[in-house]
């Protein structure tokens, strides 16, 4: 009966709010006490403070050699924006999208030379994808933690660094392998494949 008191309360607001209620709906099952006002601020910071980062990054079609050529190097996947965005909208089904976002706002703050937006965009940074209370916290060990804490009393466009690289070596470990074996990067090699056979 509990369950029942409890989770509808928390899952409804989001199913309500977002059709793609999926990205975070792991973390809006809890019945804790907080999680409804938090789901909330974070609709509302993830529509203010994130809005820099597009759904997905202006590319050309990748040509069939590069569609083939992200099965050779994660690198390469990562260094190709289409490459990203594919790789993205997989780590989307598998619930993981925001070790992506993370890895794109590091990347966005060191292009970053003022003062200001580099304390600005470091501070959201940490408190969409470093934070505890955060629903899209990455998934950091705690030597990182310390040191990006550390850190944040001077933040600096270079300040999450270590953690990007964790969180790089991650996907490259663990969601890279399964995207290579995935519908979503066969599809695509088969669709570039066949219509640069028919031109």
């Amino acid at each position: 009966m509990s369950r029942h008191e409890t989770s509808p309360t928390t899952v409804q607001p989001a199913s309500n709010h977002r059709p793609n209620a999926c990205c975070f709906c792991w973390c809006c099952c809890c019945s804790c006490s907080w999680n409804e006002d938090r789901e909330r601020a974070w609709r509302a910071s993830r529509e203010t403070k994130l809005e820099t980062i597009p759904n997905c990054e202006a590319c050309a079609k990748p040509t069939p050699e590069e569609v083939q050529g992200w099965a050779q190097s994660f690198d390469k996947l990562m260094k190709s924006p289409a490459g990203r965005n594919v790789f993205r909208e997989f780590l989307r089904t598998e619930y993981s999208e925001e070790n992506m976002l993370f890895w794109l706002a590091c990347e966005e703050l060191k292009t970053e030379c003022n003062k200001h937006t580099i304390d600005e965009k470091a501070r959201m940074i940490y408190e969409d994808y470093i934070s505890i209370l955060s629903p899209k916290e990455v998934s950091l060990d705690s030597r990182v933690r310390e040191v990006i804490n550390r850190k944040m009393q001077e933040p600096s466009s270079h300040t999450f660094d270590d953690a990007q690289l964790q969180i790089y070596t991650l996907m490259h470990r663990d969601s890279y392998p399964r995207f290579l074996n995935s519908a979503i990067y066969k599809s695509l090699l088969q669709t570039v494949s066949h219509s640069s056979s028919e031109s």
